[in-house]
Order: C-alpha cells, then structure tokens, then sequence
C-alpha cells in the first residue's frame, strides 16, 4: 500500500468526527463563503484513486476522440486522443496533458474522458482533487452531462460545470449550470477567486452538492454558490442521471487562442475522483 493511499484511508476514517465538529460549526452561523461540509451525502459510491499504472479504468471512464463539430461547439483546438502521451496514470495519478504537435490536421493534442454509460447518477455531491494547468488558451474542466444527451440535445440535456478555468487567470474559476434558456454565454455562473494562491501551483478539491431543488458549488469545501430552479432563466432539467467529464482543451470561444508565452506541454493532475448518495 502506497503513501498516498494509506493517506486517504486515514482521511476517510477520521471523515465521521471531522464532519461532527463542522457540522456543529455550521450550525453555530455557518453562511456562503465560510468552510464547510453538508452531510446529506455520506455514502461513497464511486472512488478512483488512480492507483493502476497505464490506461485510466476502463469500467469507469470512456473517451471522446477526435475534434468534435466545430471544435467541440467553441472553436477549440486540440485533437483529443486516448494516447499515453495525452492521458494516463503514473504514481498515483491521473494526467491529461495538452501538447503541441501536428496530429491529424490540429496543432495540438489532449484527452477528455467521460464515464457515459459506465457511470451516471441522479444527485449526490461529486469532488475531485486537481491540480490544474496554467497558460494563456488552456481551458481545463471538471463537469457533468445529461444522460440522456444522445435524445435530448444540448442544451436541453443539462450540463452542470463544477470547475472550469481560464489558464491566463490562474486565480479564478467558474461554477456554472446550463440549460434550455441559459446555455453558452447565457449560463447561469458564479466565481470564485482564491486569496493569496494559484489554482496550478497545489492540489485543491472542486466538488457539488446536488439535489432536487439545488446545486451547491465548493472549492475546498468553502460553499461559494447556490443554485435553484428560481435562479434559471429556463427549465430545470437537473432531476435525472449526468456523467462525469473531465478534459483539458486548448483554445476555444472562453479562453482564446494560445499565445507566444503559453508553454507547452501542461497537464491537468488528478489525485482523486468520489461520488457520494445518501
């Protein structure tokens, strides 16, 4: 049993008597933007701690190849593949790496995986520890998808962004939810700023908490937005089954091109994906 392995055991059994004393904290006058964790959703159901080297669990996570419709829908760049070079697990983590390259037509490469029909779940809370890249153009993202997209397109479908950041602005992220109504630069979003830090600098666990009538957003468990049918401008379409996405994108309509002083290459590091029910 690895370090890092052995870590994440004893944070999970001290989890019970860490979530008492912040529970009791909440209560005291806990409000958005102050540390802590809500516990309706304590059952762990999903775990990939990326503990076998080489390709990323098959029984999880599938790929998207290829430059999709017009760059995926926003002009990016990269041509995602399921290669080593762009997507594997090493010591212990996940890496989605964005290179330079000519490949089949793009000047860039990257992976974006996605747990579509492998696993999907209606509410929860969903985390991930990252590490995440920096440069003008880099565009990575943790979010989730309608199941039902293959019949229900989007927007229709539903997409909730637990994290997405612009790489020129390593200070800030973007919880948002889209919809009918409120998709693409209508989507209903919110920042978050982090003091005194870089999102690329250490590891930080971006996660929900999603439920009939709510989307909570957290950035290292400080909850910095809700969201609830009243806030949309639109159906609410979040009470079925989503997925799980994860990609690094180069380029696109949010963040722009590259530039001069974007190295290359930068990877997106994951210590750990969780899903939690009741």
């Amino acid at each position: 049993m690895n370090k890092k392995y052995k870590d994440i055991k004893t944070i999970r059994s001290s989890f019970p008597s860490i979530l008492v004393l912040l529970l009791v904290y909440c209560f005291s006058g806990c409000t958005t933007d102050d540390t802590q964790t809500v516990a309706r959703f304590t059952n762990l159901v999903m775990e990939d701690n990326f503990e076998t080297e080489g390709a990323p669990n098959p029984q999880i996570w599938g790929y998207d190849i290829g430059t999709g419709v017009n760059g995926w829908g926003n002009q990016e760049l990269q041509y995602y593949t399921s290669r080593p070079e762009n997507v594997k697990v090493d010591n212990g983590f996940l890496l989605i790496t964005a290179r330079q390259e000519s490949f089949e037509n793009s000047q860039y490469t990257s992976a974006r995986l996605l747990t579509k029909d492998l696993f999907e779940q209606q509410y929860g809370r969903f985390e991930a520890r990252i590490r995440l890249p920096y440069g003008q153009g880099i565009w990575p993202a943790f979010w989730m998808l309608g199941a039902d997209i293959d019949d229900n397109p989007w927007p229709a479908a539903g997409e909730i962004d637990i994290m997405e950041y612009r790489g020129q602005n390593p200070t800030v992220l973007i919880g948002s939810v889209h919809g009918p109504g409120y998709s693409a630069g209508e989507a209903i979003s919110k920042e978050y700023i982090l003091e005194n830090d870089r999102f690329d600098t250490g590891f930080h666990v971006f996660g929900i908490e999603w439920g009939p009538e709510y989307i909570n957003f957290y950035v290292d468990d400080v909850l910095y937005n809700q969201i609830t049918p009243e806030d949309v401008t639109g159906t609410w379409v979040f009470n079925k089954p989503f997925y799980i996405l994860m990609n690094l994108a180069v380029g696109g309509t949010f963040v722009g091109s590259p530039n001069a002083e974007t190295v290359f290459p930068q990877t997106m590091l994951v210590d750990y994906v969780r899903v939690y029910e009741e």
